[in-house]
């Protein structure tokens, strides 16, 4: 799916903040329909213009978690990224069990951003790096499914066959970096970084980037 054909809806209390995430958004050729700053504004903008994204803050009159579950009980399908300041490891499980697709923080540049949106429109979830490896002990704690579970030879195995070139993008974007400027750091194409990270996937046997970085980051608490 092209960007101009994703329509995204951003809801956030913060005029200033929102609208520069719209212009930044709208610059990279996605279509930005609306704009709200409350929980009652998110159901209404979904309600009316049913876009494919939407983009919510947690703390906003009326509750993001509230807007996100509200919302995903009329429209299922809709791709909700949260969009917060917030590093509790409470708010990204909650999201999560309330059906996010995305937990990103606030820092994450508008590349990034971008980048997320899209695999999140592709059908990946994201969490960003920094958080989703100190959640994911909790997760499993609280007997959640979360991948990867593997053994620890697995876990090494998988790590091992992956190339020294694949070992350095993989830590990169463990380190929250997107696809872009992994590329701009170590001098290569997107477009080859997009191959490598294919190449990742399959030999690690995941589903998306989250999901290697989590295998990458636990192969290295257990050695």
């Amino acid at each position: 799916m092209s960007t101009a054909s994703i329509r995204i809806i951003i809801v956030d209390d913060h005029p200033f903040f929102r609208q520069g995430v719209a212009v930044s958004l709208s610059e990279k050729g996605f279509t930005v329909v609306g704009e709200g700053s409350s929980a009652d504004d998110a159901v209404r903008l979904v309600n009316e213009l049913r876009p494919d994204v939407a983009l919510l803050d947690l703390s906003m009159p009326g509750g993001g978690l509230s807007a996100l579950l509200t919302i995903l009980e009329a429209s299922p399908e809709l791709k909700v990224v949260i969009l917060t300041v917030s590093e509790s490891d409470e708010d990204v499980l909650q999201a999560l069990r309330c059906g996010a697709h995305g937990y990103v923080l606030k820092g994450v540049r508008a590349a990034g951003l971008c980048e997320i949106i899209q695999n999140v429109v592709a059908g990946e979830r994201y969490v960003s790096p920094a958080l989703a490896a100190r959640i994911l002990t909790e997760m499993r704690g609280s007997g959640a499914a979360v991948a990867p579970s593997q053994p620890v030879a697995e876990i090494a195995d998988a790590i091992h066959s992956l190339t020294p070139r694949e070992e350095q993008i993989l830590t990169l974007v463990s380190n929250g970096k997107s696809n872009k400027e992994v590329a701009r750091e170590i001098g290569l194409q997107e477009k080859t970084i997009k191959h490598h990270m294919t190449s990742i996937l399959q030999k690690l046997q995941v589903r998306n980037r989250t999901e290697a970085a989590l295998l990458l980051r636990e192969a290295r608490w257990q050695s």
